[in-house]
């Protein structure tokens, strides 16, 4: 009897149990000025995620909206060439700070699953002429590497993998923005 309460005390416990890392939440930035950060940014790297799966290139529109949220929409160019495009609105977690945004898509399951439907946005890094940017959500399931333009320098991209891997990311699972050569022109289909 003393062995199965000590296995299941031990299964118990080991249940519980869980890495350092998955105690401390990420750190985000302090403020997040959405004036400044409302505009085009190029998705250079992410994490794999199921919407994105047939993503070759990705790019996110942000506008603010007069009621403070921001209005975001996300295109996706896939290999052949084709353009796919999601809507939505991402808002303040906590009233009065930008660094954590709610986003919620307009689709089907957002109207249906309304509670459900919002992923968390976080905001973990964004440079001071707001020129790149990182991107994730508290599980560190989700990462995006974001710049102002397609490209950056390797100097560019070695710092900001270095930033998200001192926040915990997994760096070596990245999906990286395809070169405009692989993705087949319309008028060649």
């Amino acid at each position: 009897m003393r062995l199965w309460i000590g296995l299941l005390a031990g299964l118990f416990l080991a249940g519980c149990a869980s890495s350092s890392r998955d105690l401390v939440e990420p750190k985000t930035v302090d403020h997040v000025d959405l004036k400044r950060y409302q505009g085009t940014w190029y998705e250079l790297a992410r994490l794999p995620m199921f919407f994105q799966r047939n993503c070759a290139q990705s790019e996110a529109h942000y506008t603010l909206k007069d009621d403070g949220n921001i209005g975001v929409t996300n295109r996706c160019r896939t290999l052949d060439g084709k353009w796919e495009e999601a809507t939505g609105t991402a808002s303040p977690q906590v009233p009065g700070k930008t660094d954590k945004l709610w986003v919620v898509f307009d689709n089907w399951f957002s109207r249906i699953f309304p509670g459900l439907a919002k992923g968390a946005y976080w905001v973990l890094y964004v440079d001071d002429g707001y020129k790149t940017a990182l991107v994730g959500n508290p599980d560190r399931k989700y990462l995006w590497i974001l710049s102002r333009t397609p490209k950056v320098s390797d100097a560019t991209k070695e710092e900001l993998l270095s930033r998200a891997r001192q926040q915990g990311y997994d760096t070596t699972k990245l999906i990286w923005r395809a070169d405009d050569s692989m993705i087949i022109k319309p008028d060649r289909l």
